[in-house]
């Protein structure tokens, strides 16, 4: 599966939030841009320390009608304890919706379920990925860990939107 086209309509999904709440991209058409993550496990230290810098900038984000959601293919249960105490420097919680996308169909959808090399070993999994959706469900922007890493994750996507929107 390869990556959706920048310019086309964002693939259509409704996952599970930590709460076990149905989310539907369609849902925030016409209303908010939408910054979608692609992140590999909840409660590693990579995921975390991305994961706690968009919560501290969340105010960035919505200065600029922006509403992140990330995506992983953990279990809602799971999700709920990460969002609860993520554990970086402070234990506030995670105040976006978490995903979950167990069967990574989403994942498989976006074109971010492949092999991967960790360690020495290849095993199938998420990579890291950023998808920025316009209010008119376009997509804008994809980022990878070729753009960033996990510390600077959110300055980078705020830049982006910055120039894009």
């Amino acid at each position: 599966m390869s990556l959706p086209k920048i310019g086309n309509l964002a693939p259509l999904f409704t996952l599970q939030n930590q709460d076990g709440e149905p989310i539907a991209l369609k849902d925030f058409r016409g209303k908010k841009n939408v910054v979608v993550y692609f992140y590999p496990k909840a409660k590693t230290p990579g995921c975390t320390v991305q994961a706690c810098g968009i919560r501290d900038a969340s105010r960035e984000f919505a200065k600029r009608d922006t509403v992140v959601l990330g995506i992983s293919p953990d279990s809602v249960a799971k999700l709920k304890k990460f969002q609860q105490e993520p554990k970086k420097d402070d234990s506030a919680p995670l105040d976006f919706d978490l995903l979950s996308d167990e069967d990574h169909a989403i994942a498989d959808k976006y074109g971010v379920w492949a092999m991967k090399k960790f360690m020495g070993r290849e095993s199938m999994g998420i990579i890291r990925t950023t998808f920025i959706i316009d209010k008119d469900g376009c997509l804008q922007a994809i980022l990878d860990l070729n753009d960033f890493k996990t510390k600077n994750h959110h300055e980078v996507v705020l830049g982006k939107l910055d120039t894009l929107l």
